[in-house]
């Protein structure tokens, strides 16, 4: 970063143009400086891009852009101070998180207006979380003994160009997603035992004559989930619908898009987004900021849910038709007419589909110019990663309206034959989720189920199979 600083100091001494060091940013980049601007202009491009607006991103995202941002800053390719970074750093480890408002990036210069927003409080303006309070920067900064920077030549500039808010979304909800995935396997095997299904289609001969790798591991992690299983198929039908069958199908193609994901956000991870990035000894003017490539898969991933969540409310209807299930009570009711049982809980799982397919829309499909038509085509890819974040919410809590289908049904069936891996992961649900009879207030019920699946440690402790990274 030194060697780097110095060489952006040489040429602020020299006669040549360089984009965003001594001329002005975007259209106005024919506009050349003159020295006593350079500095101000810095200042002046991260007060003028902090255009966001909306509720707050949650801390850890906001937290994730400002890591990712101080590790792509210290490759050395942006010829800012090391100082920069450095500080970066200091607000992550004193607990101060900026306020960064959701909306306002169209993914071109990468996330511009976000990424604005946290460079605001490093010079001491904006607001920031401290202790859980929301406080003006400058007093966050002082209260642990931080002065704030004076941006110097390129400084500003290379705080704002980036991809980091949509690839912090991305990288922290394919980490809930993993145990997403997880959750839908244990669902699909909890009903496919109280709908007296069979794993015969979870043959590994199957599967390996489709050897998708998705396919394979979803298969081979329900054969694991159902091992030891004493319950046997129903013999009013030969074969068990798509829903119960074609989990491995499904579930792997879902898996396999959470891999792609991860191998593209892996390279984002340690890859310069900054304009112009100090090669050698030239300044190259590019799109690495341009967000397509996560855009995409952030698209992807929104599909992907509709995918896991489709296909979890079909399993849930079928477990409350008493058309479908295999002689279990109507909607699971204690006394079916009387009560309604979990009738409009499926209905709460369709509607969340039905958004969810709304939120599968391709963002990345949907470029709109800015800048003055110099930005031409951009990604869309934060419009993206806000779509993913709720879509994912909405995932949980149909996984965990099925969970609570599954295992009442299991209670009704009233006996303890289902495979051992599964009686433990009932068990530990039901200390969550106890069992109860009558109707009751389901909200409560699903939000005590919907906290259960977010706790990202209770599949370890039930042993259940990992999801194998590639």
């Amino acid at each position: 970063m030194k060697i780097s600083r110095g060489k952006v100091e040489e040429a602020l001494r020299g006669e040549i143009a360089v984009y965003a060091l001594n001329t002005g940013v975007g259209l106005l980049a024919n506009v050349r400086l003159e020295a006593d601007g350079i500095e101000q202009m810095q200042l002046n491009l991260v007060r003028s891009h902090c255009c966001g607006v909306g509720e707050p991103l949650p801390e850890d995202v906001v937290r994730a852009m400002m890591l990712i941002r101080a590790n792509i800053l210290a490759m050395g390719l942006s010829g800012i101070r090391p100082v920069v970074a450095e500080r970066l750093c200091d607000l992550l480890n004193h607990g101060i998180t900026p306020v960064v408002p959701m909306r306002g990036s169209v993914g071109a210069s990468g996330d511009l207006a976000p990424l604005a927003h946290m460079a605001l409080v490093l010079i001491g303006e904006g607001e920031a979380f401290l202790s859980g309070e929301r406080k003006p920067a400058a007093e966050c900064l002082k209260r642990v003994g931080l002065e704030p920077l004076k941006l110097q030549a390129k400084e500003g500039i290379s705080l704002l160009n980036g991809t980091q808010a949509m690839l912090a979304i991305g990288c922290l909800q394919l980490h809930d997603l993993n145990e997403l995935f997880q959750s839908a396997q244990i669902a699909a095997a909890l009903t496919l035992q109280a709908l007296r299904g069979t794993s015969a289609a979870y043959d590994e001969r199957l599967h390996a004559a489709r050897p998708h790798p998705g396919q394979v591991h979803s298969a081979a992690s329900l054969r694991e989930l159902l091992a030891g299983s004493m319950r046997h198929r129903s013999s009013t039908s030969v074969q068990d619908a798509y829903c119960l069958r074609c989990v491995p199908q499904v579930h792997g193609a879902v898996w396999d898009s959470l891999r792609q994901a991860e191998r593209v956000f892996a390279i984002e991870l340690n890859s310069a987004t900054d304009n112009p990035l100090l090669l050698e000894d030239d300044f190259v003017s590019g799109g690495n900021f341009h967000g397509a490539p996560l855009a995409l898969v952030l698209d992807q991933l929104a599909i992907a849910m509709c995918q896991l969540a489709g296909i979890s409310e079909r399993r849930t209807e079928r477990l409350m038709n008493p058309s479908l299930n295999e002689g279990l009570p109507a909607f699971l009711a204690t006394k079916p007419g009387v009560e309604s049982g979990l009738m409009m809980a499926q209905v709460t799982s369709a509607a969340l589909v039905a958004e969810m397919r709304v939120l599968a829309t391709p963002a990345s499909a949907c470029s709109i110019p800015t800048s003055g038509n110099q930005e031409d085509f951009v990604s869309m890819g934060m419009t993206a990663a806000l779509k993913l974040m709720q879509s994912v919410t909405h995932c949980r809590m149909v996984l965990a309206i099925e969970w609570l289908t599954a295992t009442r049904a299991l209670d009704f069936r009233g006996d303890r034959s289902v495979s051992p891996m599964l009686d433990a992961a009932r068990s530990a649900f039901r200390v969550a989720c106890p069992e109860w009879e009558g109707d009751c207030v389901l909200s409560g019920v699903m939000a005590d189920a919907d906290e259960f699946l977010a706790k990202i440690e209770w599949a370890s402790t039930l042993n259940v199979p990992e999801v194998a990274h590639a």
